[in-house]
């Protein structure tokens, strides 16, 4: 994650409702993953690798970071760098499209609107866009 990206996130986890919001948030959108025929490839490429419930857990601390609040994941893995992490899977420009339909579903589907809702749009799409490798 970007240093401009993460300021431009500072104090969102708080906005939204703090970590039992991200928790839900996460659940939400892995859930439609696995049964929405928008999420089918995504779960594919989950299922290659260390499985949904590894992920699950993985973007719940990622997203708490990225959110600009406590960073489990950082603490865990010493950096948040979403290339890095993304390098080994082939991403196209229809799998990040399908990734924002879904978590654009989970997003209204928790409740998470306003202020916080617009940055969370802006910085989801930038990032899912940087990740297109394929």
């Amino acid at each position: 994650m970007s240093a401009a990206m993460e300021a431009g996130m500072a104090g969102v986890v708080d906005e939204i409702g703090g970590e039992p919001v991200v928790r839900a948030l996460v659940a939400r959108f892995y859930d439609l993953i696995e049964t929405a025929p928008e999420g089918a490839r995504i779960l594919d490429l989950h299922l290659q690798g260390h499985g949904i419930g590894h992920v699950r857990a993985e973007q719940f601390d990622f997203l708490c970071g990225f959110f600009g609040g406590r960073r489990h994941y950082a603490e865990r893995h010493g950096h948040m760098n979403l290339r890095e992490i993304h390098a080994h899977v082939p991403i196209r420009l229809r799998d990040a499209e399908d990734w924002l339909g879904c978590m654009g579903r989970a997003l209204d589907d928790v409740g998470i609107s306003g202020p916080a809702r617009a940055r969370i749009d802006t910085a989801f799409d930038r990032a899912a866009r940087i990740l297109v490798n394929s």
